[in-house]
């Protein structure tokens, strides 16, 4: 991940494990879980870390099964006992509660540095890749993940280097750049639905979807790469949808 042009501003403390972690990151095919598995995480880091999941996964209203996965996935790469994992789920419950950082939770967090610095570093690239998990991220989640590494006391300017490397590298083929569906099957594997939902809640996860990449809703700073993401993702939606309607059109005339 090149640092050349806008460097993100970090105490020194915690720049030299940013750019080990990073490299680890790339390394691991930009997976944090064999990050996490390598350095592992102090129990004060892990509350927060999965107190910060759940705050991110519900930026946009709606926790998806997608951020479970993702949080389960890092259970695992820890390692957590069924006790430690019953209590890592509470907090990203807790997470999912909280609408906005209040200023003690922030210095709550910022405690980590006292601890273990690197703890922090690692928090904050499990939040970035979490925040891309559904593709280019909306500007709500954008907004929250920005507003978590704020909290942390790094530099909110962390998160879109972060990004702009996954688009680089091609880090973002985790949130499914489906090709053109096909299929009814493939169309509602593209919107996130199931075979056997209603139309019209079919429909309404359609709308979800597109709202989440519609140019219009997305920051205006957005970097070019990331907006012709975006496009790309509400292109795979609209032809899913195509797919959908001709397929319950179908439907209706056989009856």
């Amino acid at each position: 991940m090149s640092r050349t042009t806008a460097p993100v501003s970090l105490p020194s403390p915690l720049d030299a494990s940013y750019d080990d972690l990073v490299t680890r990151l790339v390394k691991h095919g930009y997976q944090p879980g064999p990050v996490l598995t390598e350095t592992g995480l102090p129990a004060h880091a892990r509350r927060q870390l999965f107190f910060l999941l759940g705050y991110l996964a519900k930026a946009d209203g709606r926790v998806t099964e997608k951020d479970i996965g993702y949080a389960e996935s890092l259970i695992r790469a820890l390692a957590l006992t069924p006790g430690q994992r019953k209590r890592a789920i509470k907090r990203f419950q807790q997470g999912k509660q909280c609408s906005q950082l209040s200023r003690w939770q922030a210095w709550r967090l910022r405690l980590n540095w006292r601890w273990r610095p690197e703890a922090v570093v690692v928090i904050a690239l499990c939040l970035c890749h979490g925040a891309q998990l559904l593709g280019l991220p909306s500007k709500q989640r954008r907004y929250r993940c920005e507003d978590a590494v704020d909290a942390l006391g790094l530099d909110a300017g962390l998160v879109a280097e972060v990004l702009d490397s996954y688009g680089n590298q091609g880090g973002q083929q985790n949130a499914e750049r489906f090709p053109p569906p096909q299929t009814y099957q493939d169309a509602c594997r593209i919107l996130g639905v199931g075979r056997r939902d209603s139309l019209t809640l079919i429909k309404q996860t359609y709308r979800k979807q597109v709202s989440r990449c519609h140019p219009d809703k997305l920051a205006r700073d957005l970097p070019p790469r990331e907006l012709a993401y975006a496009k790309e993702r509400l292109l795979r939606y609209q032809q899913a949808w195509e797919v959908v309607q001709r397929y319950h059109r179908h439907q209706a005339e056989q009856k």
